[in-house]
């Protein structure tokens, strides 16, 4: 039989190894947590998102007609080149770059799973892959970037879900008409 001091110093060094096991595995733990409760969130209600250009009129362009016989999955929202672009929902970005359509995009998963893409943008914040962040954090700069290139400068701003593109503009709360 061991001596109670020998038990004693393996006990403390399991507890040692534990405890840095949890130390170093903690942001992973956390960053699993975070997704899992932002995938179970309900989705956003009709009417429930800010405007991504705040003071920007919107105007619902979905499934108009584009180029080579597609539809716009999503809305253009005009506004001057370099307006902040402000992130509608809390969320992790999933993308931050180019791609062939969009030109410079960021794409966020918000909650119950539903990714929000921003495109056309002329810049980028400090966005990093993974990261968290909140309702109303920029997420870009309205350009002209992608197949936009030469038109007014604006946000492409679209909702995808399991089931494809979905449109935003009746989830967008509309500016209070003037009394």
């Amino acid at each position: 039989m061991l001596n109670p001091m020998r038990r004693l110093l393996g006990l403390l060094i399991f507890v040692a190894l534990l405890g840095g096991a949890l130390y170093l595995l903690w942001p992973q733990i956390e960053n699993a947590r975070r997704y899992a409760a932002l995938l179970s969130a309900p989705a956003p209600a009709e009417g429930s998102l800010p405007n991504p250009l705040p003071g920007q009129g919107l105007t619902d362009t979905w499934g108009a007609a584009r180029s080579q016989g597609r539809r716009h999955e999503g809305i253009d929202i005009f506004a001057a080149r370099h307006t902040p672009i402000r992130a509608t929902t809390r969320g992790m970005v999933l993308n931050v770059g180019p791609n062939g359509l969009g030109g410079r995009t960021v794409m966020l998963l918000g909650p119950g799973g539903q990714r929000h893409y921003y495109a056309h943008l002329e810049r980028y914040p400090d966005l990093r892959r993974g990261e968290w962040i909140e309702a109303g954090t920029v997420v870009g700069y309205v350009g002209d970037s992608g197949n936009a290139k030469g038109t007014p400068p604006h946000l492409h701003y679209g909702i995808y879900t399991g089931g494809g593109a979905i449109n935003p503009y009746p989830l967008l709360k509309k500016p209070e008409a003037a009394p």
